[in-house]
């Protein structure tokens, strides 16, 4: 007996028939507990010394099922009640209770056996015909013990206050649209319905009962009542981070008790949500949710596909890239769409065309042709808003607010991979047209399948963008670099999945974001693309469906966001923070993979404080004469399209200055600190920076590629994980350019492990995770003499890690004289270092024997690659007249 969340979508005209509000067959009950007498306005002020005449006030405890809350009426208003109603007994000839004198007894018998009368409970639905020929007044019964059709749905949690207010215009953290100025006439008064949840406001139009304004509650909410902060008679101002809103009542009175009675129940009902959470995040941490990692795209799109068959209600997407790929394709067909009546919400980010091509246009079109129920925004625009260096980055998923995907995976080309990273996939496909004899459904696209020997990557899936980038997306099946020539590049990532209460703090942050597009950009203003509405942390773990897998962890959901990303008045760097925080508090090692690494802040150019931290981390270990290890895994060049063996291209060159740069800043600091107590280069034993890269055979050529490193993962102590869509860099870190998402998980189940040859109690949940990575690109799955327990043994360190580097990138530059490599530290040193053939084209024999030395993937980072050479965009280049903030 539960009204569906659904619900919320289907609003309708508060004097319009069929709107549900009540749950059926269950009685809604008061009790009047006292009365209250007052005097009038003038006696109060003393502005007259005649007596006044004594009022009653009621406050009436009601109950509907579950649900309670208190309304507070005058003695006037069940008399104004009862009136009305006797015409309305009059019309259509049904009985009506006496209304005696009105004592407190006689108001309580009064109103229990008119809310027992159906006809007068839905008094609306009742009087249709009288209303659409007499246009009757506003819901009497309805506004006079304060529900709507909000009020009783489940997922939203207790049902607070209610009622008609007047709400002023403007007030909006948005740049354009507040008021110009401060007079009277520049404000606009409409009347509204307003409900009030427990960690939100929400404001309806009476006349279409359409939601106006969500106003989400958060740790600068606050409530204000003196006319100096209203600027207005008999007002209440309502501040959060993204709004202020100033509401309008009939007395003075009358604004004070709705004042205190929002101020009340938020206090009581959402007071996690007002307080200022660890690492400064919007979101408190959540106890013993279920939680799972992913290493590659393979588990993680096959869950997200399976998680988004068991969606009831509606789906949440944001990414910085969205394509149509495998699996999912058949998810978004209209026959699902239509059975379950799901609602799907796309938040793309709207790129600079000239300068990234990822066709969101193409996307959002392809989206919206399929099924009405799919709604799709583009932001930022780049003109009114005045952004154009900065996007939206991050990666999630949302299934019915219960089941959220964070991580570093787009569901994009390219992303899907597995753990042997193939380089090649030759087959023969051809492309067909379903024959189908059922009639197309308006805006229903045709599906094409594919035909043909196994092939994982399909046309413009089969990707080597440092090769060539994307083109022609349009045209998704037709491959744009030829397979038989050009390896693909294998793609690294990670990414996770939480559930409950972490889940709804995730949607949070994409219902925040999507409100705040739709209140923007005046296209999405229509009542076509709905406000959304979070659910209650109440009923979070209610949960429907559960991810196959799961650990159970503590966990906290953490964001990089602003006023130009989520319309919020102070920037959120909760990632950057926990980061810190969590290389500081870190015991015995830190493993980093990332997609950048570019950081030791000078104050300068370079902001962020994660290579600072390491460095102290380092100092601090030497210094109390401790072992500590850090492991740094990034790509061993940019993701742009680039020759490098012509030194690539002015974008790959200014990304290589800081990635490369910084990790030598951060030896340098610790080179200088350590050497001053006369111990020359140890920093070597505490630091290791490595990438990936494998090989194969194409058409019978052997080939090698890097394998594309995009992962954003911080592991420490085997306890702590950090999983993200945040780069080591300052556009994720800083908060106020690109918006990001990530979760930090904290083990509270342990398994014996090894530390340093000790017995250690490790995490499950950080020890399978760093297990699964180091088996993985230290080849530990195929050569089972390799063991990865222990991560900070000289053992490990120095004959499995190091040497495993060493030795696969001494083999890779002999066998293929690949770049990038540190016997090249300028330009003109690349001829001579390419003019010498390797062994795969004087001896393929021996280089195949060669190879087959190779351990897993890891190479060593080559630090000193371009060392000597200005790798800054040149004057005159279009990267050169960009500003420094893009490549940071």
């Amino acid at each position: 007996n539960r009204i569906p969340f659904s619900a919320v979508y289907k609003t309708i005209g508060f004097k319009e028939t069929g709107a549900r509000v009540f749950l059926t067959a269950l009685p809604i009950t008061a009790k009047i507990l006292e009365v209250e007498r007052f005097t009038s306005a003038q006696d109060r002020f003393n502005i007259t010394s005649q007596r006044s005449v004594s009022k009653v006030r009621s406050p009436t405890p009601m109950r509907h099922g579950n649900f309670t809350w208190l309304i507070k009426r005058k003695e006037k208003h069940f008399m104004e009640l009862h009136r009305e109603l006797r015409t309305y007994k009059t019309f259509l000839r049904i009985p009506l209770p006496s209304l005696c004198f009105p004592l407190q007894r006689q108001l309580e018998d009064y109103l229990n056996k008119l809310l027992k009368m159906p006809m007068y409970r839905n008094y609306h639905a009742t009087v249709r015909a009288y209303l659409d020929s007499v246009q009757y007044l506003s819901p009497y019964v309805m506004e006079f013990i304060d529900v709507s059709q909000l009020s009783f749905i489940h997922d939203l949690g207790p049902k607070g206050l209610e009622g008609m207010v007047l709400k002023r215009s403007g007030g909006h953290r948005i740049p354009g649209l507040n008021c110009c100025g401060h007079s009277k006439m520049c404000y606009r008064w409409s009347k509204r319905w307003m409900v009030v949840k427990d960690s939100f406001l929400v404001l309806m139009k009476p006349d279409s009962g359409a939601i106006s304004f969500v106003l989400l509650v958060d740790k600068v909410f606050d409530i204000k009542m003196e006319t100096k902060d209203t600027e207005t008679k008999h007002g209440v101002r309502i501040d959060c981070l993204c709004r202020t809103l100033v509401l309008k009542f009939t007395s003075y009175r009358h604004a004070r008790w709705w004042g205190q009675a929002v101020d009340d129940f938020v206090r009581k009902y959402g007071s996690n949500f007002l307080k200022d959470h660890r690492f400064g995040s919007f979101a408190n941490e959540q106890k013993n949710i279920p939680s799972k990692w992913y290493v590659n795209g393979k588990q993680f799109m096959e869950d997200v596909a399976n998680a988004l068959e068991e969606a009831e209600e509606e789906i949440f997407i944001t990414d910085w890239w969205y394509v149509e790929i495998k699996p999912l394709p058949f998810l978004w067909n209209c026959l699902f769409l239509q059975q379950k009546g799901v609602r799907i919400f796309v938040m793309l980010y709207k790129e600079v065309e000239l300068a990234l091509g990822i066709n969101s246009e193409y996307s959002k079109r392809t989206l919206l042709q399929l099924h009405p129920n799919i709604k799709v925004m583009r932001h930022p625009d780049h003109v009114s808003s005045s952004v154009y260096l900065w996007a939206h980055h991050e990666k999630i998923v949302v299934i019915d607010q219960s089941v959220a995907f964070v991580g570093g995976i787009d569901l994009a080309y390219g992303r899907w991979d597995d753990v042997e990273h193939r380089l090649t996939d030759i087959g023969s496909v051809t492309r067909t047209l379903p024959v189908s004899t059922e009639p197309k459904l308006k805006g229903q696209a045709d599906v094409i399948g594919l035909m043909g020997n196994t092939r994982f990557w399909h046309g413009k899936d089969y990707c080597n963008f440092v090769h060539k980038d994307w083109v022609q997306l349009d045209k998704p099946f037709d491959d744009f670099i030829d397979r038989h020539i050009t390896p693909r590049m294998p793609w690294h990532d990670i990414a996770s999945v939480v559930h409950g209460k972490a889940a709804r703090d995730v949607a949070r942050h994409f219902i925040q974001r999507w409100n705040f597009t739709k209140i923007m950009k005046p296209k999405y203003r229509s009542l076509s693309y709905p406000y959304l509405l979070p659910k209650s942390h109440t009923t979070a773990n209610e949960i429907k469906y559960q991810v196959p897998g799961c650990t159970q962890t503590n966990v906290q959901v953490l964001r990089s966001a602003s006023d130009w990303s989520a319309g919020i008045k102070y920037h959120e760097e909760s990632i950057h923070t926990a980061y810190v925080n969590a290389i500081e508090n870190s015991e015995h090692y830190i493993y980093i993979e990332n997609q950048f690494f570019i950081s030791c802040a000078d104050n300068k150019v370079v902001h962020n404080k994660i290579g600072d931290a390491i460095a102290k981390r380092i100092i601090k270990a030497y210094r109390d004469g401790k072992k500590y290890r850090v492991y740094v895994v990034t790509p061993l060049l940019p993701g742009f399209e680039g020759n490098i063996n012509t030194g690539g291209g002015s974008a790959i060159q200014a990304v290589m200055h800081f990635n490369y740069r910084n990790p030598k800043n951060i030896i340098c600091c610790l080179s200088l600190s350590l050497c001053v107590s006369a111990v020359g280069d140890q920093w070597i034993n505490y630091i290791s920076f490595g990438g990936l890269r494998t090989h194969a055979e194409l058409e019978g050529k052997l080939v090698t590629e890097l394998i594309y490193v995009h992962s954003k993962m911080l592991i420490a102590d085997d306890n702590t994980v950090i999983i993200g869509s945040a780069n080591i860099n300052d556009r994720s870190m800083l908060g106020k350019r690109d918006s990001e998402v990530a979760v930090i998980f904290e083990d509270i189940h342990t398994v014996k492990s090894v530390m340093d040859g000790q017995e250690y109690q490790a995490g499950r949940f950080g020890l399978s995770l760093r297990l699964e990575c180091f088996r993985m690109i230290l080849g530990a799955n195929t050569d089972p003499s390799i063991d990865v327990t222990d991560p900070i043994s000289d053992q490990f360190y120095k004959e499995v890690w190091m040497t495993t580097a060493a030795r696969n990138a001494t083999i890779y530059q002999k066998v293929f004289r690949c770049l990038p490599s540190s016997d090249v530290r300028s330009i003109l040193e690349l001829d001579g270092f390419l003019s010498k053939p390797g062994l795969e084209k004087e001896d393929p024999a021996r280089a195949q024997e060669e190879l087959k030395k190779i351990r897993g993937f890891l190479v060593q980072f080559p630090l000193q690659f371009l060392s000597e050479q200005n790798l800054l965009p040149p004057i005159g280049s279009k990267e050169a007249m960009v500003p420094m903030d893009v490549w940071t």
